[in-house]
């Protein structure tokens, strides 16, 4: 046998990279999370972590990131993917709702993991075909694409199609690999601190 077939033969295959899809919000966070394949997507699990509005604000932060950085732990992730925040017509909820992303994105940087960010009406085209889909059209084609029995409840649906949408992300899994930043789509990751 030549060196070259040698090599190929004892090449291993690529296994699944794992996703995990967040759709932030301060009363519930949406979670998701694949694997790919190829172009083969692979449901694994969703959910939702819940805070009770009657909590103070930095007590609600801190489930939010406990919960991912559990999420992180039980799943192990090899990438991530986080909605931007849009403008709502009320200020104090688009901060709240920024404070929250902060909190998942703190979790996800803190274990390691790079960190895509996709705008709603980029996920809604990526999944759905046009960016101006509703809920239930997100939550069908998320059932649709993952193969699921059922449809999944509204926030983990789009927190799945957060993960799809990184999945085949315009500027594709290898690229995403990478530390830095990019634009649409963009990729955040923070370097270790040093002890």
């Amino acid at each position: 046998m030549s060196p070259a077939t040698s090599k190929q033969t004892n090449a291993e295959t690529p296994g699944p990279i794992r996703l995990l899809g967040i759709d932030p919000g301060l009363c519930i966070t949406g979670f998701g999370v694949i694997d790919r394949l190829g172009n083969k997507l692979t449901y694994v699990a969703s959910g939702c972590i819940r805070t009770d509005a009657k909590m103070a604000l930095p007590e609600r932060l801190g489930i939010i990131n406990r919960g991912i950085a559990e999420i992180v732990a039980t799943y192990v992730p090899a990438q991530s993917s986080i909605e931007e925040v849009f403008l709502n017509k009320n200020p104090w909820s688009s901060l709240l709702l920024g404070q929250a992303r902060g909190a998942a994105i703190g979790a996800l940087v803190g274990a390691g993991l790079p960190v895509a960010e996709y705008g709603t009406m980029q996920i809604k085209q990526a999944v759905v075909g046009h960016g101006r889909a509703t809920k239930a059209q997100v939550q069908h084609m998320v059932r649709r694409l993952l193969s699921l029995p059922g449809e999944p409840s509204p926030d983990a649906a789009d927190a799945l199609a957060c993960a799809i949408t990184h999945a085949h992300g315009g500027q594709g899994l290898g690229a995403l690999s990478s530390a830095g930043r990019r634009k649409s789509g963009r990729l955040t990751s923070l370097p270790h601190a040093k002890s």
